[in-house]
């Protein structure tokens, strides 16, 4: 199981702040800068940019991220602890807790991340070399397989839930007590600093806190009070990652998802067909056809090839009263009246839990209906539940936003050729329809989504409206005002007379009703109208949807005026590889990437040259005695200095030549991450012979500075690649099979982040940031008499790049000469990497080459000259020219 594209993003974010606490050193410079280069600084009056970091956990870093439900939470947890340890020094213990706020969800996490079979689980075996241990309070308790020796050499996750740590009860309380069975960490301890006053040094809360465990909170939102924050302080965490899909006002958000990336990817039914009946005998009624409806497609589709759907009715009964409203026991009742089997009818409230044990995906399942009233909450899902029908009494209205999201995830995450399958129902009978609406738009909300993703019908008459919305208060004070209409008490119980639904007809006979005809073709209009705006924002980043889910936090610079006729006319060409179709029209165009260039290099069998003589640690210094006091530098980041001893090192060196290979190459490529497209197998095979060449004084030295030999071995990797790659775009360009085609504009408003000088003729209101030597070629060359206007090009999926053998090239500057001729600007200060800009230079001038008389590229250099590049001077003079 591999990432979604938008869950990959998030990974990249939160690797992303992890890189800024690594340059600052503080977890809240890092992250207010984090956003502040991501959508500009923050503004209190007008309330755009990110808030403050929010210091909750003094030590910690604390970041959050807001996915909506059904958008794998747990998998971006699974991967995200990777890149959490990889920013790690490889000596710290890599302990982890995992809070969840319920039963239900622990028991569900646990089986989860402990089957071998399950893909979360696999997922952690991969990126942690199989050392992986899952635990519970009671092995903990009973120091079951739990010892300074496995903690140390493994991933170890201890799943437990907010209320075992809140301490409440006797059984809660035997974290704080004293433990023999965990003597053996006392003597492991560094210092007494951690210990926690009258608790024994053996209790489990004292161990616990001796790791500095990384904190993963599921469904976060859940522990916002100021029990919960002390009880995530009590466990001295290192690192909080906050999970939620809703996001709360001390949150310190590194990514968030927005709802369209899941519909994108086919993980949520949307939008949500809302439809207001006349009674509660419709609702049902309507309901069952509807399921019915939905299982003879799901068949028809598995007959053709489809995966097996068996649609499920939530029925949302009144909660019961004294006067005994549409209760649970009622309603099973009355399905039973009705001809359905018992079988297929399930109770789950807070008292009777029928589903227990139950696995409602499997085939040999015949459940269709689940009767409830407010149990489904978070931590429960079922992907085969489409239809939620509200029996709330019409004078009421429903609420739905506890439950709504447990309608909501797509089966098999893909989409199904029905459209009908691929959305989702609610059936109320409600007199206050707009307040009904309202809970629909705060279910949407809670479930991480906009609260846009509905569409409703209303068929409620005014006059059955008026009949039954009664003020209770009058009611009770002036009954004589009120006397009982004739028949009302009938319409609350379930008229059978009315209900056309006969679940023993033979497939053939069953004809649609009105109603399921009208509820069809508004999905059909409705999902048609979903699907353009899918194809529209195919070409989008996702960055862009990012921003416009914060709407007003993001500040936003338009183009001006006078400069609107220009970039209608201008289409940037980018490089497009000719492929084979997959059909009998022979070739096709795609957007070429580095993975079609890379596709047959064979990093294993490249040369191992690397000058290690020449190592720097200078970027993994830090001198702590600056930090001891403040409590937002992290004790984590990475440090290398001669006197620095891994306490495995002795460990390690002790092992045969080939083991020492295999643990030393594992902690190498922690540190390298991913190089996609290059494989991981192909990076170990590399890395191996790399060591299998050194000498013992090597092997000790690579594990006291493994950051800066790994950045001197990932330099090689890169240039390798780079070179491979070249060679192999200069064959295809050869063989015209690269070609340039238009496919970029510039767009009406960009987010620049942190913004620079005003300087004249810019393109927009404002521009990017700039350093001191772009400042100086854009005042030489931008504001000259022929240029129409420039422009601070935006990188990181914001702005134009260039797609070749080098990762995407984004040159500094675009410019518009009045005669029409558009340049792009790369400019080059001394301090920046030669072989590095000489890469980019060919790639520019090649783009210039292909993409027709009307473009131009320059490179530019200060003084430190690059081959092919242009000093400031004769760049100006051959521009002012054009």
């Amino acid at each position: 199981m591999e990432l979604k594209g938008f869950q990959q993003k998030v990974i990249d974010n939160l690797e992303e702040y992890l890189e800024y606490v690594q340059e600052h050193k503080n977890v809240a410079t890092a992250f207010n800068t984090y956003w502040e280069d991501k959508i500009g600084p923050y503004n209190p009056l007008d309330n755009t940019g990110m808030q403050p970091y929010k210091n909750n956990i003094p030590k910690a870093a604390h970041v959050c991220i807001k996915v909506p439900t059904a958008g794998g939470k747990t998998f971006i947890a699974v991967n995200a602890l990777h890149s959490i340890f990889s920013a790690y020094d490889t000596s710290q213990t890599k302990a982890v807790i995992w809070l969840v706020p319920w039963s239900n969800l622990l028991q569900q996490t646990v089986n989860a991340l402990s089957n071998p079979e399950h893909p979360y689980r696999q997922k952690l075996n991969a990126l942690f070399n199989h050392k992986v241990a899952i635990y519970q309070k009671e092995d903990l308790l009973q120091g079951s397989n739990f010892n300074p020796t496995v903690v140390k050499e493994q991933l170890s996750i201890f799943v437990l839930s907010f209320a075992s740590l809140r301490a409440k009860n006797k059984e809660d309380r035997k974290v704080y007590q004293e433990n023999g069975q965990l003597e053996s960490f006392v003597p492991q301890y560094a210092n007494r600093k951690h210990l926690l006053e009258d608790v024994d040094d053996t209790a489990l809360i004292n161990v616990i806190r001796s790791l500095n465990p990384v904190l993963v909170v599921d469904e976060s939102h859940n522990a916002e009070s100021d029990l919960s924050v002390d009880m995530l302080k009590n466990l001295n965490p290192s690192f909080i990652l906050d999970l939620t899909a809703t996001r709360k006002a001390n949150s310190n958000i590194v990514s968030l998802v927005p709802a369209i990336e899941l519909k994108k990817e086919h993980m949520v039914k949307l939008p949500v067909i809302v439809y207001n009946n006349h009674d509660k005998t419709e609702v049902i009624n309507n309901a069952l056809h509807l399921q019915r409806k939905l299982e003879n497609l799901a068949k028809s589709e598995e007959a053709e090839g489809g995966k097996y759907i068996r649609p499920i009715v939530l029925f949302q009964a009144q909660p019961k009263t004294k006067d005994d409203n549409t209760t649970f026991e009622k309603l099973k009742e009355q399905l039973l009246g009705l001809g359905i089997p018992e079988n297929h009818i399930k109770i789950k409230t807070a008292n009777i839990d029928e589903l227990k044990g139950v696995d409602l995906s499997d085939r040999s399942c015949e459940v269709r209906y689940i009767i409830t009233i407010n149990a489904l909450k978070e931590g429960w899902d079922c992907p085969f539940a489409y239809i939620l029908a509200s029996l709330a009494d019409k004078s009421s209205a429903v609420d739905v936003e506890q439950i709504l999201g447990r309608v909501l995830r797509q089966p098999y995450v893909q989409k199904h050729k029905a459209f009908q399958l691929n959305l989702s129902y609610v059936l109320t009978a409600s007199a206050k329809f707009n307040e009904t609406l309202q809970s629909i738009v705060d279910g949407l909300k809670a479930s991480g989504f906009s609260g846009n993703e509905h569409r409703a019908v209303d068929r409620m008459t005014e006059e059955e409206r008026e009949a039954k919305v009664i003020d209770p208060v009058e009611s009770f004070l002036f009954p004589e005002q009120h006397p009982e209409v004739p028949g009302e008490e009938q319409e609350e119980i379930i008229d059978k007379s009315r209900i056309s639904y006969n679940p023993n007809l033979d497939e053939d006979d069953i004809e649609d009703t009105s109603v399921i005809t009208e509820i069809e073709t508004m999905a059909a209009e409705q999902n048609a109208e979903l699907e353009k705006q899918l194809k529209e924002q195919e070409k989008q980043p996702i960055d862009e949807n990012m921003f416009q889910e914060m709407g007003d936090k993001v500040k936003r610079y338009r183009i001006k005026e006078a400069n609107k006729e220009f970039i209608e006319k201008i289409d940037f060409p980018q490089f497009f590889l000719k492929v084979t179709a997959s059909d009998i029209f022979g070739t096709d165009q795609e957007l070429l990437n580095r993975e079609s260039l890379l596709k047959d290099f064979k990093l294993s069998n490249e040369d191992i040259k690397i000058d290690f003589d020449r190592i720097s640690s200078d970027l993994y210094k830090v001198d702590l005695t600056e930090t001891v006091k403040d409590n937002y530098a992290p004790d984590w980041v990475k440090i290398e200095e001669s006197q620095v001893k891994d306490p495995i090192a002795d460990y390690i060196l002790a092992k045969p030549k080939d083991a020492q290979i295999s643990d030393i190459t594992h902690q190498i490529l922690q540190i390298i991450g991913n190089m996609y497209p290059i494989p991981d197998q192909e990076i170990k095979i590399y890395v191996g012979r790399i060591l299998n060449s050194m000498n013992a004084e090597q092997m000790r030295d690579i594990l006291v500075r493994k950051w800066s030999y790994t950045d001197k071995i990932k330099s090689k990797i890169r240039e390798l690649s780079d070179s491979y790659a070249e060679t192999r775009f200069m064959d295809l360009i050869k063989s015209k099979r690269i070609t340039a085609k238009d496919n970029w504009k510039l767009k009406k408003e960009i987010v620049p982040g942190a913004t620079g000088s005003s300087i004249g003729n810019s393109l927009y209101e404002k521009e990017g940031t700039m350093n001191n030597f772009e400042e100086r070629v854009i005042m030489e060359i931008g504001t000259a008499s022929n240029i129409a206007f420039w422009h601070r090009n935006l990188d990181k999926g914001k702005g134009f790049y260039i797609n070749g053998f080098k990762a995407n090239h984004y040159p500094d500057f675009i410019l518009q000469t009045k005669s029409g001729r558009t340049i792009l600007i790369e400019s080059k200060g001394d301090h920046l990497d030669g072989s590095d800009s000489e890469g980019k230079c060919r790639l520019g001038n090649e783009w210039e080459k292909q993409a027709g008389h009307n473009f131009s590229y320059f490179m530019i250099f200060d003084k430190k000259e690059v081959s092919g590049a242009y000093p400031l001077d004769k760049a100006k003079e051959l521009i002012s020219g054009m």
